[in-house]
Formats: structure tokens, sequence, C-alpha cells
């Protein structure tokens, strides 16, 4: 395996690496989260019915869980640079496309399209990290890196939801190509390039991975039907078969021995359940807020500004904390104050004070804002450098597939408690109940 060497002036090179991937990483979690808040509008633009526009959420995410494992080699091979300057540039062409699309199929295909390349440009991100970024700084990076993915995602139904209330949703995509475009100017200036041997590419197991992780997603998220159920199972059992060849193979697409490594199985299991407990619980206290609660979407919003703020500033402190001390230790101090709040979440209902759900708010953002970085830092610091990719395409992978089986046992729920009545007043409390049931699970996936 063969390394260029960090540039001796590392300082330089370090600024540009810190300012590249944190900007990477804002957009990246831009446009993943943009998308909710504009259905709506996306949907009385284009005459869109319901079961498609769901589509246009579920395909991206879709996209980057079927290929982030197999593109992990594809970077390894090709350039970490380079890669992540072809991503960006694919990204804006995706998102230039969307934006002026006319029909549901074409938002499809150039969803997948910003999916693929936001995969590459997630596992990219970590690899430039490691290994471009001094071992003494590379927590305090992760952190800052953190902290600009929360702003993403904090700052990104606000802004969606204001220019496509003063212009169109299709400005929302294109107000972030200029910050790509500075990316790649950055990619330019950044003067080494990480890449190892060539070796051959897994075809096979890439192919096989990609179907069973389709299949078992799709599947998960209507798993209240039949069809869900058989194709949740064929999934699994496509993936097994994934495992199977693997294990025979001498240059696999991923090295399934890794989790025989306790630190790498562990904390990519932590960060799984993490997204799995999390990444609903955004849904579930907007429901609570507009309509148990009463508030319009803007008050909402402002509230809902709580735990993301709080993420953001926790999150670089929990980098730099996690260069001095024992990471796991952290993440799981983290682990557990959010394991508190889900559960005081789950004692929602009409009679809460708005400062009790501030409160736990708060302890959910200090929680998961300490959790991630530390954990983040102990995936890629469980392999040698030779195989950060592997520990890159982990990280992204566990926190796409935990975030859209998040979204699924939300839908279960709901379609198990619920049903298809509409959400009326008259329905609350079957409104109230699925949350409740929702944020139990949740805090066993703490747990």
């Amino acid at each position: 395996m063969t390394f260029n060497l960090p540039n001796p002036n590392w300082k330089s090179q370090t600024l540009l690496i810190l300012i590249l991937t944190s900007l990477v990483q804002l957009s990246a979690a831009y446009i993943t989260n943009v998308i909710t808040v504009l259905l709506p509008d996306i949907s009385n633009d284009l005459n869109i019915p319901l079961n498609l526009l769901n589509w246009i959420s579920l395909i991206f995410l879709m996209s980057i869980i079927s290929v982030g494992i197999p593109l992990n080699r594809c970077i390894k091979q090709w350039g970490v640079k380079r890669c992540i300057k072809f991503s960006i540039f694919g990204l804006m062409i995706g998102l230039i496309l969307f934006s002026i699309s006319p029909i549901i199929g074409f938002l499809l295909i150039f969803r997948i399209m910003q999916g693929v390349t936001i995969a590459v440009m997630c596992i990219s991100i970590y690899m430039i990290i490691i290994l471009g970024i001094p071992d003494e700084h590379i927590g305090k990076t992760l952190g800052i890196v953190g902290a600009c993915g929360y702003i993403g995602t904090m700052i990104a139904p606000s802004i969606a939801g204001f220019i496509s209330y003063y212009l169109s949703w299709r400005y929302a995509f294109l107000i972030i190509v200029p910050i790509l475009v500075f990316e790649l100017i950055l990619i330019y200036l950044i003067k080494d390039e990480w890449s190892t041997d060539k070796k051959a590419l897994d075809i096979k197991g890439s192919l096989t991975y990609g179907i069973g992780m389709v299949l078992f997603m799709y599947g998960f998220t209507i798993l209240n039907t039949q069809l869900g159920i058989v194709l949740t199972i064929l999934g699994i059992l496509i993936l097994i078969i994934f495992g199977l060849i693997e294990l025979r193979r001498e240059y696999p697409v991923f090295n399934i021995n890794f989790f025989k490594n306790h630190k790498f199985l562990s904390a990519n299991f932590a960060s799984l359940c993490a997204y799995l407990a999390t990444y609903a619980v955004t849904t579930i206290l907007n429901y609570h807020l507009q309509y148990i609660k009463g508030f319009d979407s803007q008050t909402a919003g402002l509230i809902l500004l709580v735990a993301p703020l709080c993420q953001v500033v926790l999150a670089p402190i929990a980098g730099r904390l996690s260069d001095k001390y024992v990471p796991q230790i952290l993440a799981a101090m983290g682990m557990a104050l959010g394991t508190i709040s889900l559960f005081l979440f789950s004692s929602l209902n009409g009679q809460t004070p708005l400062e009790f759900l501030i409160i736990s708010m708060i302890i959910y953002g200090v929680g998961f804002g300490l959790f991630s970085p530390p954990n983040t830092n102990v995936i890629m610091g469980s392999v040698p450098p030779k195989d950060t990719s592997v520990a890159s395409a982990a990280v992204a992978t566990m926190r796409t597939v935990g975030q859209a089986m998040s979204m699924g046992i939300l839908t279960l729920v709901f379609a198990f408690v619920m049903g298809d009545v509409p959400i009326i007043q008259q329905y609350y409390p079957l409104l109230i109940q699925s949350c409740q049931i929702t944020c139990i699970i949740c805090v066993v996936l703490c747990i």
C-alpha cells in the first residue's frame, strides 16, 4: 500500500481540509433535510399523488445506502480528492436538473443522482480527515465537521420554507450551488492526493449488497403489509449471501472480518442505534407542537431549533475532548443523556408544559452532540490508515440506514395505532399514543 505523505506545511493544508470537509458536511446535511418541508409545494406544483411523493425522499436514502459500501473500494483506487471533486460537480448538475424537472420521473432520477454523489462526498470527507489531518487534531476536526452537519440540518427547513414561500421550491435547491462551487475551488487548492494500490473490483459482492440492501430497506418501510414482510426477509437472505461471498473473496468490497474488531463493531452498532433512535424525533416533536399544542409552523420551527443549537455547541467540544480522553466513555455519556431525553419525550401529552419540553430538548441536544464526534473517532481510529475508506463507508452507511429505519419505525407505529384516519382533533389521543410508543422503542435502542 502506498500513500502520499501530507504536505510538510501541514498547517495551511489542514485549514483547507477543515474548511472543505466542514462545508461538504453542511451541504450534505442541507440537501438531505431540505426535501421534507418542500414536498407539499412540489406536490401542488406538479400535481404528484402522495404515494409517489414519498418516493422522492425514500429513493434518495436508498440510493445512498445501496452504493455506500461498494463505493469505498472505488474511492481508494481512484483517489480521494479526485472522487470528491467529481462528486461535487455531479451534485451540482443533479441539483440544477432537479430544480427544472417538469415531471416526477425526472425528479426521481436526479434525486438518485444526488444520493449517489452525496454518498461519495460523505465517505471521502472522513478519509481526508484521517489521512490529511495530524493525529492530535483529528478529534477536534471531527467535532467541527459534525457541528457543521448539525447546522445544515438546523437551517435546511427554515431556509427552504422561506425561499419556497416567497419564490419557489426550485430555488431552495439552487441556493446551495455557490457553496459547492467554493468547495471545488478548495479541492484544487489542496495539493495532496490519497489513494492505494489498485485491486480488482468486487462486482458480484457490490451487486449483491446493493440489491439486498434496497429490498430490505424498502420492505422495512412497508413492513405492515404482506409484501413488506416478504421483501424484508428476502433482503436479509441476500445480505447473508453477500457476507458469505465476501468471506471467500481475496479483495472483498467490504471485509467482514472487520466486525471481529470489538471497537469497530460496537461503535458502528451504537451509531446505527443512535440514528435509529433520533432521526424520527424531530417529526414527533413537530407533530406535538403543531397538532397537540396548536403552534403555527413558524413558532414550532423556532422551538425545534433548541436541540440542534445544543448539538452545534457541544459537537466541537466533544471532538476536542475525544483527543484527550477515552472517546468511548464520552460517547456513552452522550448516549445516556439521549436516553433520558427520549424517556422524557415518551411522557408528552396535551397537558405537558412547554418548559418541560424545552428542558427535554436541551438534554437531547447535549446528549447527542456529545455522542457523535467521539463515536466517529472510535470508528475511524479502530482501523489502520490503509482501511479508512472502509470505516468511512461504514459511518455513512450506518447513519443513512439508521435514518431510513427510524422513519420506517415511525411509519409502522402510526400504521398500527392510527391506521388511515386523518390527523384531526378527534384522533389526537391516537397521535399522542403513537408518538409515545415510538419514543419508548427509541429508549430501548439507546440502552
